[in-house]
């Protein structure tokens, strides 16, 4: 029989040496890129801004829900125009978070105690996502990251002495104190049963005891502003309450004491007063324009004041004086006779009240009076050393039939042009009944008419004025 001449590969050692060698060589290099991900693997890449990237490096996980789901592939910074600089990572993800939606928020999170950190991507709910190559904008990226390294330093030298303090205080205060706080213990029960119907009632809607946590809430957030300021009033508050500790007994001590008295007496004096106080608040509402007008009148109030200090003082010795002639005064009101004479008085006021008011407006409205008295001082203001003698100038009438100058049948009334009469007996002065006018040395010459009383028309009130001579 005849023999098969073809060889096995497995009798050839040169071929199962490279054959491993190729395995091995496939192997490690898959080993080495398996971070960056497999070879012929289709992938989802994104963009990331963050606004630090610091510890976090290439091949650094990308987790979903605590499961891997690719890497970081790039790590670049980023300027901005205000010149601050954030960081903006490449992700390499696997196609099954593909389509990530645009909600999504970015984490970075520490791995370990050692420094080494990873991306986990909270994935959101919204229908709009990233597409193949997309940026994750930078507020997405929440909250900002806290370092170890920063977690630490916050026990520093201050704070880990503060702590080793607080511990030896409490330590003190515990020692020795066993059996009283076995009693406060043990009295706690019927405090907790007590406190179980309240907790239901606070726990009913009816409180509403939710609203008042965020009513609360908004209150400190209204506050926060102005916390430096109110922790600076604690301060005055406490150097204040300091110093009213030296003085707490007895006097403030007293104080309350004595306030309880003080408080019933208010309760029923206070309802007794309120019609006294309401009127009080009155009588101020109505001074109230009074004092207003005190304030430009105060520079001769206080003149006033200081002047009426020596009068009041003088004016007891001139009260004395003036004691007799009160009582003359008392004496004289009390006589009968008196009483008659002012009744006659009274009647004569009555009786000249209509003349008066007559003729008043001659003066007050004319000035004629004035007038009169200034007019008639010149009227015998020339003369020599024997005396002085009176001015006057004759007029001579209008001669002709019918004039002026002599025996008429009637008021003249021409024929010429100048024999027309003009007379006016009682001109308007604004009296009663009369026209307000001051008629005399204001009416207009009519030539050619007869004009007997007032001439038609208002004239005015305009008259001569007259002045007083303050040289002498």
């Amino acid at each position: 029989m005849r023999r098969r001449s073809s060889s096995s590969i497995a009798a050839n050692p040169v071929l199962i040496g490279a054959a491993t060698v190729l395995v091995i060589t496939v192997a490690v290099f898959l080993a080495y890129n398996a971070n960056s991900g497999l070879p012929f693997v289709p992938t989802y890449s994104l963009k990331a801004d963050v606004p630090n990237a610091a510890n976090l490096v290439r091949g650094n996980e990308v987790r979903v829900g605590g499961a891997r789901v690719g890497v970081v592939e790039t790590i670049e910074p980023v300027n901005h125009a205000d010149g601050s600089v954030t960081a903006r990572l490449g992700l390499k993800l696997d196609t099954t978070i593909k389509p990530l939606p645009k909600d999504s928020t970015i984490l970075i999170r520490s791995k370990s105690a050692l420094g080494l950190k990873y991306v986990e991507i909270t994935k959101g709910t919204s229908a709009e996502s990233y597409a193949d190559g997309g940026t994750v904008a930078l507020g997405q990226s929440r909250p900002e990251q806290v370092e170890f390294d920063e977690v630490l330093s916050t026990f520093d030298q201050p704070t880990r002495e503060a702590a080793r303090s607080n511990l030896n205080e409490f330590g003190n205060a515990l020692t020795g104190r066993g059996a009283s706080l076995g009693r406060a213990l043990e009295s706690l029960n019927p405090a907790l049963r007590n406190l179980a119907p309240v907790m239901r009632n606070l726990a009913l809607p009816q409180t509403r005891l939710a609203r008042l946590f965020q009513a609360l809430g908004r209150i400190s957030a209204e506050t926060a502003p102005v916390a430096e300021t109110q922790a600076s009033l604690f301060v005055n508050l406490d150097t204040t309450f300091r110093a009213l500790a030296k003085v707490a007994r007895p006097f403030i001590q007293d104080a309350i004491t004595a306030g309880v008295p003080a408080q019933d007496a208010a309760i029923a004096g206070l309802p007794v007063q309120r019609p006294f106080l309401q009127n009080s608040e009155r009588l101020f509402a109505e001074l109230r324009p009074g004092v207003r007008a005190l304030r430009t009148a105060a520079p001769i109030l206080t003149d006033a004041f200081v002047v009426g200090t020596g009068t009041l003082r003088r004016s007891v010795a001139l009260n004395r004086r003036l004691k007799p002639t009160f009582q003359a005064l008392q004496r004289f009101a009390t006589d009968p006779l008196v009483a008659l004479g002012v009744d006659d008085l009274s009647n004569t006021a009555r009786i000249l009240a209509p003349p008066v008011a007559y003729l008043k407006p001659a003066q007050t409205v004319c000035n004629y009076v004035s007038l009169w008295f200034r007019n008639v001082s010149s009227l015998l203001s020339v003369g020599d050393r024997n005396g002085t003698g009176q001015r006057f100038i004759i007029i001579a009438t209008p001669q002709g039939p019918n004039g002026e100058g002599a025996f008429s049948s009637a008021p003249a009334d021409g024929p010429t042009m100048d024999n027309y009469l003009h007379a006016n007996s009682y001109p308007n002065v604004g009296s009663p009944g009369q026209t307000q006018e001051c008629e005399a040395a204001n009416e207009p010459y009519a030539a050619g008419k007869q004009v007997i009383g007032n001439v038609p028309g208002n004239q005015g009130t305009s008259t001569e004025k007259t002045t007083i001579d303050r040289s002498r």
